[in-house]
């Protein structure tokens, strides 16, 4: 049987994507946090550094740049059969640049790496061994995803945008099959993210507790139930934890060592992030200037978020739409 071309009429606008997300925030909420909350959780607990793994993906990403601008689309299989990936040269000044990370810090990092093994030098080659890569942060991740746009794709068929729901088996297949596309899109978002927050809370392993904290809201029970917009979620989300979640869980979750994750939450705190109570228990309730600001980044990451979900769901939209 021939297969027809896949439609141009099959895709979905991403300014359509975006008020979606906008207008039915507090339905996607939990399911985003969680997606990133795990990302962090996941990258730290590899190398207790969320920086150095940022690092090694993004020589990884290097790969995926090279597929992309010669229109190859890798399977996940084939992106993982390879134990090492060989790149030209490690350019500090770049990875500094691109990733906002001091070029100190990244010089050091990438030394500490290569003691690892995780960079090696053969001559003038330098691999990267790809097993550091975590494949198994690759499952999980992409668990994630697939379950965040499964629910967006609930969304768009709620409010009469989409005019089926694609399941999650098959979203996860298109994804595998579309690896290489998939994925250079993630950390194109990946990255973009990262780099704004890291700007305003000083470390992504500071970031990585405040939206667990978030998360933590987001799951609320009485919360959970209410139909918020963006800036209504925004607004009532603040103060609608009243469990909260203290400094030994934080730890235990997050496996960022304990008296780490108390300097961290006294910085959030005292920074107007992060509210703690006469338990210790502490909750999201970002005030004032922290407030402002962290509402322009989260508004920044919104449309990002659209970005790479109407390039990820539309590819994975258009073949299954025949």
């Amino acid at each position: 049987m021939t297969k027809s071309l896949p439609s141009i009429s099959s895709q979905i606008d991403e300014k359509i994507i975006f008020k979606t997300i906008e207008k039915n925030f507090s339905k996607l909420a939990p399911y985003y946090y969680s997606f990133i909350s795990n990302w962090l959780i996941r990258a730290y607990k590899h190398y207790h550094d969320i920086d150095k793994f940022i690092i090694i993906i993004y020589l990884i990403n290097k790969d995926l740049i090279f597929f992309r601008r010669n229109g190859l689309i890798i399977d996940y299989d084939t992106f993982y059969r390879d134990k090492t990936v060989e790149i030209e040269k490690i350019n500090i000044t770049d990875i500094s640049k691109d990733l906002n990370i001091p070029k100190e810090s990244v010089r050091r990092k990438v030394l500490e790496l290569e003691k690892k093994g995780v960079i090696k030098k053969t001559g003038k080659k330098i691999f990267v061994d790809r097993s550091a890569f975590y494949a198994a942060q690759a499952i999980d991740t992409l668990k994630d995803l697939t379950i965040l746009l499964y629910k967006f794709n609930k969304l768009l068929k709620k409010t009469k945008i989409g005019e089926k729901v694609i399941e999650i088996n098959d979203i996860s297949a298109s994804i595998k099959n579309n690896f290489s596309f998939c994925w250079y899109q993630f950390y194109k978002f990946l990255f973009i993210f990262t780099n704004r927050w890291r700007k305003e809370v000083t470390d992504l392993e500071t970031f990585c507790i405040g939206i667990l904290v978030m998360l933590n809201a987001s799951h609320n029970k009485d919360f959970k139930i209410k139909d918020l917009n963006l800036k209504s979620y925004q607004k009532l989300v603040m103060s609608s934890d009243n469990k909260g979640l203290n400094a030994m869980s934080i730890s235990d979750i997050t496996g960022i060592p304990r008296p780490t994750v108390v300097r961290k939450l006294k910085y959030l705190i005292k920074n107007n992030f992060l509210h703690i109570n006469n338990k210790k228990l502490i909750s999201i309730d970002i005030k004032g200037n922290a407030y402002k600001r962290s509402i322009n980044l989260q508004n920044q990451n919104m449309i990002s978020l659209s970005n790479f979900i109407f390039r990820v769901f539309n590819q994975i939209k258009v073949i299954n739409s025949n």
